[in-house]
């Protein structure tokens, strides 16, 4: 291939549309590609002195460290939490197992709902508290509560959920019993202070009000003996056992094992949330949620087994994988602009490097076509002077044309690659010309 060399208007034309391209690959990129994270990110929490707003606080001081202010807004519970994320009112909340949406309707396409999970991180159990008196004889079941005040929790909460569908499997509802919005702390406080006569409680052994409640002799933990029915007749809930001495070994509390139903807690993101931000919060969870508790083990949380919600892209490559591997040696805004870099030159050269062979391409086509433009004019006129005599007007008009070539190819600028062509095409000119002369001469005046 002949690569012509460009003229100064050519050179500025290619440069022009290749400098128009790029500029719009680049914007399509940084627009919708790989848009740079935000600054700030909304997380939907719980109760401002619950176990929630308290993971919140220690994931805030992590993204904080990274540049990313993350806002917390205290809630009523799981399900306002659920609501604004499906509102687009927070990008970030902890949701309580069993209001996800595989655990609606396991059969639905998991595309349907845009939120993600990005762990669980925890179990989250069914704590009922009752005075110690009174526990014994909650262990077969919790009819005795009929006629009771009874604290469920808030509207909004996934407290409040789980303890009335509890109630209900024992046909305790707010027609036969007292039902009590309070719950954390405040709830802790009414119980020991027998404004109420039971306290039910989702929370983590880590939620303030739980620890304060495990440690008094005055208040008890029901262990219900149909624990394991209840999980089957309310498949959102499982098993998990609180070890004897798990509380306090000192003083042996708990006594005995006590089987505890149990929900999971679930860090989910609504969809609208930045990769790299993504990445960060699953990070800070590990941070988090990667120490002993009560009911868990080192290192056994956070994972993915068991969510009721879809599993986001960069959760599975997380807990597959770890961090993103630029992450893990540099600052995440270094990282991350490295990363939106390489991410805008490699669709840059897979256009560029092409269209840079093309615009050669295009001007030698240009070129070439030109020569025969004039190669075609000059034929025609070639092949009319052999077909038949012309008279002395048809020789005039031919001259014309003859002058109109020549001068079409003096005023047009070729490539110096395309003298050699140009000169031969003059002379192929002067060849027809020739022969219109002789033509001329026979032709009588």
């Amino acid at each position: 291939m002949v690569i012509p060399q460009l003229t100064r208007r050519q050179q500025l034309i290619a440069g022009g549309v290749l400098i128009a391209l790029l500029a719009a690959l680049l914007w399509g990129i940084t627009r919708y590609l790989s848009p740079s994270p935000p600054r700030s990110v909304i997380m939907s929490t719980g109760a401002a002195d619950g176990a929630y707003q308290a993971f919140g606080e220690k994931y805030k001081a992590d993204l904080k460290a990274n540049g990313i202010e993350l806002i917390l807004q205290p809630s009523a519970g799981s399900v306002q939490n659920l609501q604004r994320l499906q509102l687009n009112q927070a990008q970030l909340g902890l949701v309580q197992g069993g209001l996800g949406f595989l655990s609606l309707d396991p059969e639905q396409d998991a595309e349907k709902t845009p939120l993600r999970t990005l762990g669980v991180i925890g179990y989250e159990p069914l704590w009922i508290f009752v005075p110690q008196a009174q526990s014994a004889t909650l262990t077969q079941g919790l009819q005795a509560l009929k006629g009771k005040r009874i604290a469920v929790g808030a509207e909004g909460s996934g407290t409040r959920k789980v303890a009335l569908d509890v109630l209900g499997a024992y046909e305790l509802t707010a027609s036969n019993a007292m039902l009590d919005a309070r719950s954390g702390s405040a709830g802790a406080q009414a119980l020991i202070d027998q404004q109420i006569d039971a306290l039910m409680l989702i929370a983590s052994p880590q939620s303030a009000a739980v620890a304060q409640l495990l440690e008094r002799t005055d208040i008890g933990l029901v262990s219900l003996a149909q624990a394991e029915g209840l999980a089957r007749r309310l498949p959102y809930l499982s098993l998990i056992s609180l070890k004897a001495g798990s509380v306090n070994p000192a003083r042996n509390l708990p006594s005995r094992d006590i089987p505890l139903l149990t929900t999971s807690a679930n860090l989910v993101e609504n969809g609208s949330l930045h990769p790299a931000i993504a990445y960060l919060m699953l990070e800070a969870s590990r941070q988090v949620h990667q120490s002993a508790t009560l009911l868990s083990r080192p290192g056994e949380f956070p994972h993915l087994r068991g969510t009721d919600f879809p599993v986001a892209d960069e959760a599975t490559r997380y807990y597959k994988d770890g961090r993103p591997f630029l992450q893990r040696y540099l600052p995440f805004w270094v990282a991350n602009a490295l990363q939106r870099l390489l991410l805008i030159l490699i669709p840059l050269a897979a256009v560029g490097i092409p269209v840079l062979k093309l615009i050669p391409a295009a001007l030698e086509f240009k070129e070439r076509s030109r020569l025969y433009a004039r190669y075609a004019q000059l034929l025609k006129l070639e092949t009319r002077l052999r077909q038949s005599p012309l008279s002395p007007q048809e020789i005039e008009v031919a001259q014309s044309q003859l002058d109109e070539i020549e001068r079409s190819i003096s005023h047009t600028k070729f490539g110096l690659e395309f003298t050699d062509r140009v000169y031969t095409l003059r002379q192929h000119v002067e060849f027809v010309r020739a022969q219109l002369f002789t033509l001329s001469q026979r032709v009588p005046a």
